[in-house]
């Protein structure tokens, strides 16, 4: 009897080390090796300042920058620790006032485009936390873009084409463009567009008005996964 506990516990014991402590450390440090950016969140950086994440979209409302898709993530949307989507069925009136007060608003807000508003733009994605737009929906938001930061079209085209991340391994995903990194390049390649006007009341997945004002971006929640980010400034 005294044996088997005793071999109970040695096991036990190895175990422990191996699994708790041995692999954790092991798989930390080669992910840390190998793909240090990646294993810490890949945040993006602006003047040795963390400004996003790549995975994690945020709200930008200036319209010299593009615009994210509307979240249902948390109180005021792209909420870190609040990950959802809105739960309404397509019966549902709160979905289709939501959805028209924001094609009216898009409308609105992009006068030089006739072509119909890209349905992610109206619509939330199952995370409620999606950084990326279709290149489609990026290339819908061009001219008010251009129009802002008075620049032409085409030039801003051109960022944003270079911008366009493949399907991965040829296969899998779709096409894309990660709305943070492509509104940095902006700056990059254009400075900084003038400060938005204070926005009028507007809608969200879940709220009137949840669209930050921005003289760059502004995380909606200081409590999102990379914690409180420094907005492009």
């Amino acid at each position: 009897m005294a044996n088997t506990i005793v071999v109970a516990l040695r096991v036990t014991l190895f175990t422990l080390l191996l699994t708790g402590i041995a692999y954790p450390l092991a798989a930390t440090g080669l992910s840390q090796a190998l793909f240090h950016a990646k294993a810490n969140g890949s945040l993006v950086e602006e003047g040795g300042k963390v400004i996003g994440s790549e995975l994690i979209g945020q709200v930008f409302s200036n319209p010299g920058y593009l615009q994210a898709r509307p979240s249902a993530a948390g109180e005021k949307g792209y909420d870190g620790t609040a990950s959802s989507g809105s739960n309404l069925g397509t019966t549902s009136q709160k979905l289709k006032d939501r959805i028209t007060q924001d094609l009216e608003r898009l409308k609105t807000e992009n006068p030089d485009v006739t072509g119909p508003v890209p349905d992610e733009l109206v619509t939330t994605s199952g995370s409620g936390l999606d950084p990326h737009l279709s290149p489609e929906a990026a290339r819908w938001q061009i001219p008010r873009v251009a129009r802002a930061r008075g620049v032409a079209p085409d030039r801003v085209r051109v960022v944003v084409d270079a911008h366009v991340e493949e399907r991965d391994l040829a296969v899998l995903g779709e096409p894309r463009v990660n709305v943070l990194t492509v509104n940095v390049a902006l700056d990059k390649q254009f400075g900084q567009p003038p400060p938005a006007p204070a926005p009028a009341p507007t809608s969200s997945a879940n709220v009137p008005g949840a669209v930050a004002p921005v003289a760059g971006a502004q995380p909606t929640d200081a409590k999102q996964y990379f914690l409180t980010p420094t907005p492009i400034r």
